[in-house]
């Protein structure tokens, strides 16, 4: 099963994962078994990842390559929002073009994050 992890992180925390991504690829260290996503605050996330976009995302997991049409019909959307909403992803990066449509290549999401009062 593979699971997308959604995080909220610093951009020193993310340059950090980047630089373990990147040693794995050379070599220089054993190579992390996670995906994940990250964003630099509540706020960027939310503005990406509205409740109808999750809804979007959760019928298309683990469903592999579907077309915009049936992304708007399985979440009973009409297609102009719907367009719209998987732009915003892909755009993003959340979900990724293929030949035969849209996809999301994750059987599972999963979010990591914290929340704390201001100091």
């Amino acid at each position: 099963m593979t699971t997308l992890k959604v995080k909220i992180e610093s951009l020193e925390q993310t340059m950090e994962a980047l630089a373990d991504v990147m040693k794995a690829a050379t070599g220089q260290s054993a190579p992390r078994s996670e995906c994940s996503f990250s964003f630099p605050s509540w706020e960027a996330m939310h503005r990406v990842l509205t409740p109808k976009r999750l809804e979007i995302m959760k019928v298309m997991t683990g469903q592999g390559p579907l077309t915009k049409r049936e992304v708007a019909r399985r979440v009973g959307r009409d297609f102009k929002a719907v367009h719209a909403d998987l732009e915003t992803l892909l755009n993003s990066g959340v979900i990724d073009r293929s030949d035969e449509g849209v996809v999301f290549p994750y059987d599972r999401i999963h979010f990591e994050f914290e929340i704390e009062s201001a100091a």
